[in-house]
């Protein structure tokens, strides 16, 4: 390579964006009230997943990274190498135990309202909300609220007994017009989230242009309480194949795009 040629590679390269590193993003959602989510940028991303952890909320920042066992959490390099930008929610600073009732309140729509608004001004991608257990309550009740600010929801696991108030199926999921995809695990033992249930949900999107309810099976040995993320309710040992399935319907958001 000549030396004129070298430089004016180095100066294409010195005036090209570099991607930061993963990292954690801190911001006011509410007067006085801060979201910190975990930001990961990929080059060449075909959209942005709002992952939403169930449980409590947090995603357990130890060491300057998250470490939670959550299936969204652990699998979030995944998602990453499937050609996605990925912001990981925590919890606001004014709750420490993400329950349904708050899940499914304005407050915590505001919170993530604020997110999506950061998270597709840096990433200029379209923004999905992908929630999990728990995490399903506060994905469906901001899919409601945000209308066309979102491009597309996945609720894995969901939250399916329908004796409580706040039950993805018991919410408004009429109003969501964007595309949805359930997934299930059909040995989910978790009495909160009978996977038999959950066609109340893909039956409730009656506005919704596309949706899709997967039902899969397989997967590595359980362990721990059967709402716990090691458990069939996480997904263990199938990570890859449910976040495959995730991607294949984010990609192109059709019945048939998840298998």
């Amino acid at each position: 390579m000549s030396a004129r040629a070298a430089l004016a590679l180095a100066a294409v390269l010195a005036g090209a964006p570099a991607l930061a590193a993963d990292h954690l993003v801190r911001i006011e959602t509410r007067p006085g009230v801060h979201v910190s989510y975990w930001m990961m940028a990929r080059p060449g991303a075909s959209a942005a997943l709002v992952l939403l952890p169930g449980g409590a909320g947090g995603i357990a920042m130890k060491g300057g990274v998250p470490t939670s066992d959550n299936f969204l959490v652990r699998s979030r390099d995944l998602f990453a190498a499937a050609g996605f930008d990925v912001a990981i929610v925590g919890k606001p600073t004014d709750h420490a135990d993400l329950d349904l009732a708050f899940r499914a309140s304005p407050e915590h729509v505001a919170d993530l309202a604020r997110v999506v608004e950061k998270v597709h001004a840096a990433t200029r991608r379209p923004v999905w909300l992908v929630g999990t257990s728990r995490g399903t309550v506060s994905a469906a009740a901001a899919a409601i609220a945000l209308g066309p600010a979102i491009a597309g929801v996945v609720l894995t696991s969901s939250i399916t007994d329908p004796g409580l108030p706040q039950a993805v199926e018991n919410l408004d999921l009429a109003r969501i017009r964007v595309p949805v995809l359930v997934v299930h695990h059909r040995l989910d033992a978790c009495p909160g989230t009978p996977p038999e249930e959950a066609h109340r949900i893909v039956e409730g999107l009656t506005a919704a242009p596309e949706k899709k309810l997967l039902i899969v099976s397989g997967g590595g040995t359980p362990y721990g309480p059967k709402c716990e993320p090691m458990h069939w309710h996480g997904f263990v040992g199938m990570e890859q194949e449910a976040v495959d399935d995730i991607a294949r319907f984010v990609r192109e958001p059709r019945p048939g795009a998840a298998r």
